[in-house]
């Protein structure tokens, strides 16, 4: 096979294999996350009305952990259809209780220890909220359900009010999946894709370039050995 030939296929396996991994990685992130806005203020200030929010459907209620936000749909304790936005505070075991201390100094405890929220709006952990929410609570959160709590406590529609019994919590198999920063989320996947799309480019510039070589003449295969004439 002959120079130019043999860099034409190079070329050619190089594309690609360039274009399958750029595809894999779209199909890899079209399948396992999607989009949500969120509908009103008890996320405030870590999103707010109407923000659009990447979410992460490869991840079920049983693998988030305390602090993550996810989404869910639970009209049995919340009492309409809709898909809402909250923060784990509490997972199955647990003991989430209000509240230590008073004023900026107050904090929720869980399994006894002040748990750190530098997310929650004006500093206020547990506002009074409609549907006779207060400052006094005690839930032990049943095995495979989640305590979950808006950061923006005093307008917030949570745990402390949704019906349904066992303490307002939501079954872990509401869960749709975990909102995530999409920016870094996204980073090391935009990387393997660029790389894929390196590979797929210099592959065509081999092919590119082995056409003009042929059309130019072509390059002459390296003669072959000659060894000293025979006697």
């Amino acid at each position: 096979m002959g120079l130019v030939r043999r860099l034409s296929v190079a070329g050619w396996v190089s594309v690609g294999v360039g274009l399958l991994v750029v595809v894999g990685c779209l199909g890899w992130w079209w399948a396992g996350h999607d989009g949500v806005r969120v509908g009103g203020d008890s996320m405030r200030p870590t999103y707010a009305a109407g923000e659009r929010l990447v979410v992460d459907t490869a991840v079920g209620g049983a693998e988030v952990e305390r602090g993550d936000v996810v989404v869910f749909s639970a009209p049995e304790v919340q009492g309409f259809e809709d898909s809402v936005v909250k923060r784990v505070v509490g997972v199955g075991g647990d003991r989430v209780e209000c509240c230590a201390g008073a004023g900026a100094g107050q904090r929720l405890l869980v399994n006894g220890r002040p748990l750190d929220e530098p997310y929650v709006a004006d500093g206020i952990v547990d506002g009074r909220v409609p549907g006779g929410a207060n400052e006094e609570y005690v839930v032990e959160v049943p095995e495979g359900r989640l305590f979950v709590l808006g950061d923006y406590r005093s307008v917030s529609n949570d745990s402390r009010t949704y019906g349904g019994g066992l303490g307002g919590t939501v079954p872990v198999e509401a869960v749709q999946g975990r909102v995530v920063d999409g920016g870094s989320a996204a980073l090391p996947l935009v990387v393997v894709a660029l790389g894929g799309l390196v590979v797929a480019l210099a592959g065509l510039i081999l092919v590119l370039g082995g056409r003009h070589v042929r059309r130019r003449g072509g390059l002459a295969d390296p003669p072959w050995p000659v060894g000293p004439l025979g006697v």
